[in-house]
């Protein structure tokens, strides 16, 4: 009998080439890594690990639990692999059932004709053993199976966490081209940030950026800000361990911080909403929050880093706009911002070389479908011949 309490294959999704992010994150919950692609980790375990993942992993987006893998050159042979799944050992009557899906079959073209597909078999395979079908929806609240049919070969899922989990629950207002939470938190990984140093947002839009900052600094789960997931409604699914994982997670939490979060921008607005999205994290209170233009912001003495996401200026005409914005953003580091790591996360390279400082990494993203660099400059005290390294200074 098939049962979520088996150990099988768990593969973890991700934004475009933040793997080495997730890698790092399942490593340190002692997880082996069993493979990697840019768009997800392969690790194993049972529903448990699914519910440990699902509440504390920062960078992923869904937690898929294997159920099958199966030869499928063609939809027969999909229809008929779907359907010899005990789909009755995981499936409750009495829940909603979401399907989704990606294909790439020289026979379909269309991600919607798998979901169907995925739909008949398992409801045909659910009157085969006498029960009545199953009520199907596409809002993705209870139940989701997720189908992956490449080329000749199918692999089905339970997705454990329904609604991405790339979404961490705080951001109720949004502002100009936002940050994805999940994006935002491997931005941060990515560099040299000790959480006993500053850690400095210019430019700080919905507040995205210093808000992870926050929850990393204060080891808050973001489980904590979430109530519904796809794993309570499968069958064999007891709420006993994940009450125990919420009740960790609170105890885990820390009130306080050891150094300071800053975030500015120029915009009422962003402060205002910046502020009502840390609210809601339960973070306000951690983050120094000032309405001035970034070359006004306050930068503490010592170590830290200065992470900056401008604008990439991808309409037509705005590239020349932002020009002397990409040239301030240089003189500020070089100005104000020694002795720190300053960053700059952009998607116009062009733009970028305006900067005017050579960047010691330049670390590979995609915001979506747009390739991005996380830049790294590091801003000596004097000339380099005088450097003085923020790691190396106390």
């Amino acid at each position: 009998m098939a049962s979520i309490h088996n150990t099988s294959e768990i593969f973890i999704t991700c934004p475009n080439r933040c793997q080495i992010y997730l890698q790092k994150e399942l490593q340190d919950m002692g997880y082996e890594i069993l493979d990697s692609t840019r768009s997800g980790v392969m690790t194993k375990g049972n529903w448990n690990d699914c519910i440990r993942m699902n509440f504390y992993l920062r960078t992923a987006a869904k937690v898929l639990y294997k159920v099958a893998a199966f030869d499928a050159e063609n939809k027969d042979q999909y229809y008929l692999g779907a359907k010899d799944i005990a789909w009755e050992d995981f499936l409750e009557l009495d829940k909603e059932i979401t399907i989704q899906s990606v294909t790439n079959n020289e026979e379909i073209d269309n991600t919607l004709f798998t979901n169907l597909l995925t739909k008949d078999a398992i409801n045909d395979r659910f009157r085969s053993k006498g029960f009545e079908r199953l009520n199907s929806s596409k809002e993705g609240k209870e139940a989701v199976i997720f189908a992956f049919w490449s080329s000749g070969e199918a692999t089905l899922y339970l997705d454990t966490s329904g609604d991405t989990i790339a979404k961490h629950g705080y951001r109720k207002i949004s502002f100009v081209a936002p940050l994805a939470e999940s994006l935002a938190a491997s931005i941060i990984y990515s560099t040299k940030w000790q959480h006993d140093q500053p850690f400095i947002n210019p430019m700080c839009g919905a507040g995205t950026l210093a808000i992870e900052a926050a929850l990393m600094a204060t080891n808050r789960a973001n489980g904590l800000m979430r109530s519904n997931y796809s794993f309570m409604h499968f069958k064999g699914y007891d709420d006993t361990f994940y009450k125990q994982v919420r009740e960790e997670a609170k105890k885990k939490a820390l009130h306080t911080i050891k150094s300071k979060i800053i975030a500015t921008d120029f915009s009422n607005e962003a402060i205002v909403n910046a502020k009502r999205n840390a609210q809601t994290a339960g973070v306000d209170h951690l983050i120094e929050f000032e309405l001035c233009n970034f070359e006004d912001t306050h930068i503490p003495e010592g170590p830290g880093v200065v992470v900056l996401n401008p604008p990439y200026g991808l309409r037509v005409g705005e590239e020349a706009d932002l020009i002397p914005l990409y040239k301030n953003i240089g003189d500020f580091f070089k100005k104000q911002c020694k002795g720190k790591y300053g960053y700059i996360f952009t998607g116009n390279m062009e733009l970028a070389k305006k900067i005017g400082l050579k960047a010691t990494r330049r670390i590979e993203f995609f915001n979506a479908t747009i390739e991005c660099r996380n830049l790294e400059y590091e801003i000596y005290e004097g000339t380099k011949e005088r450097v003085i390294s923020p790691s190396l200074m106390k």
